[in-house]
C-alpha cells in the first residue's frame, strides 16, 4: 500500500513539473483537439484605448481638456519635435531629444503623454522604443513631418490635403520600425492648427485629436520660473498642459517640471495620461 502511495505522488510531482514547464511532447494536456472540453478560462480581449465619438458631419473629434468636476486630475503633454527636413541639423549636433526630461519624469514617477514625429522616432528610435515601452508613458501621433495641416501656421512648411492622412500613418510606420508596441490613436496637429478640411482628411484614421487648454511657453523660453509660473496659473482640473521634448528648442522644460510637479501635488493633483481624461471624457473612468 505504501508503494502504491509513493508511486501516486510521484506521477503526481511529475504531472505538476510538466504542466508547470509547458512541456511539448507526446503527452499533452487534453483540449478541444483530442475531444475533452477545455477548462481554460477565455483569455479577455486586450482594451481599446478610449477615443471620442466623431464630431459634427463625422468629422475628427477634437479634445481639449478633461471633465472639471472628475477630481483634480491632469495631464502633462509633451512634444516630441522634429520636422522631416532637420536631419542636416541633428547630424551637425543639434539635440531635438531630452532624455533628461524623460528621466526626471521616472524618478518623480509622474506618467505622461508623448506626441511624437514619426520623424523623431527614425532620429531616435532607441529613445523612442524605451519611453513606448514604459508603462508610465504613453506615445501619441504628432505627424511623420511636423508639416502643418493649414496656411499660416508659425511659419511651418505645409502638407497637402491629399497627403494629409498618409503623413499620419507614416508616422505610426515609424514608431512600429522603433519598436514602438502601442501607439495611442490621438493626433496632434503640428502647431495646433487645424481647419475643417483637416478635421475631414483625418476621419477615416479613426484618431481623435488632441489639442489642449494650458500653454506652458517652454518653446524656446530661457526662464524655467517663467515656464513653471504659467502652467501652475492656468492648471485646472482636467487640464492638458502642453510642453515640449527637444532640447534644442526647449532647454528649461526639465527644470520647469522639478518645480511645477511638487507645487501641483501640493495643490491635490494626480497626474494622468491623455488617454485617462478622454475615459473620464466618456464616462469611462
Amino acid at each position: 500500500m505504501i508503494s502504491l502511495v509513493r508511486r501516486a505522488a510521484a506521477l503526481c510531482a511529475l504531472g505538476a513539473a510538466l504542466a508547470a514547464c509547458g512541456t511539448s511532447g507526446s503527452a499533452q494536456a487534453p483540449g478541444p483537439a483530442s475531444g475533452a472540453p477545455s477548462t481554460a478560462p477565455a483569455k479577455p480581449a486586450p482594451s481599446r484605448p478610449p477615443t471620442l465619438a466623431p464630431g459634427p458631419a463625422g468629422l475628427t473629434p477634437v479634445f481639449e481638456h478633461g471633465p472639471r468636476t472628475a477630481g483634480r486630475t491632469i495631464a502633462l503633454t509633451f512634444d516630441a519635435d522634429m520636422t522631416a527636413d532637420q536631419g542636416p541639423r541633428a547630424a551637425s549636433g543639434e539635440r531635438f531629444d531630452n532624455p533628461g526630461l524623460i528621466s526626471t519624469l521616472r524618478r518623480l514617477e509622474v506618467p505622461a503623454t508623448v506626441f511624437m514625429t514619426g520623424r523623431w522616432a527614425e532620429e531616435y528610435p532607441d529613445e523612442a522604443r524605451s519611453i513606448g515601452r514604459d508603462p508610465r508613458f504613453e506615445i501619441a501621433n504628432h505627424s511623420y513631418s511636423h508639416y502643418a495641416y493649414t496656411d499660416d501656421c508659425y511659419g511651418l512648411p505645409t502638407v497637402s490635403r491629399d497627403r494629409m492622412r498618409s503623413d499620419l500613418e507614416r508616422a505610426y510606420t515609424a514608431f512600429r520600425k522603433a519598436g514602438v508596441p502601442d501607439a495611442m490613436p490621438y493626433f496632434r496637429f503640428p502647431g495646433g492648427c487645424y481647419d475643417e478640411a483637416a478635421l475631414k482628411e483625418l476621419t477615416a484614421a479613426g484618431v481623435t485629436a488632441v489639442q489642449w487648454d494650458v500653454v506652458s511657453g517652454d518653446a524656446f523660453a530661457t526662464d524655467a520660473d517663467a515656464v513653471a509660473r504659467e502652467v501652475l496659473d492656468g492648471a485646472k482640473p482636467g487640464s492638458v498642459v502642453v510642453m515640449h521634448c527637444t532640447r534644442s528648442a526647449a532647454p528649461v522644460t526639465e527644470r520647469a517640471i522639478r518645480t511645477i510637479v511638487p507645487a501641483l501635488r501640493e495643490r491635490g493633483y494626480r497626474f494622468v495620461k491623455v488617454s485617462e481624461l478622454i475615459g473620464a471624457a466618456n464616462g469611462r473612468a
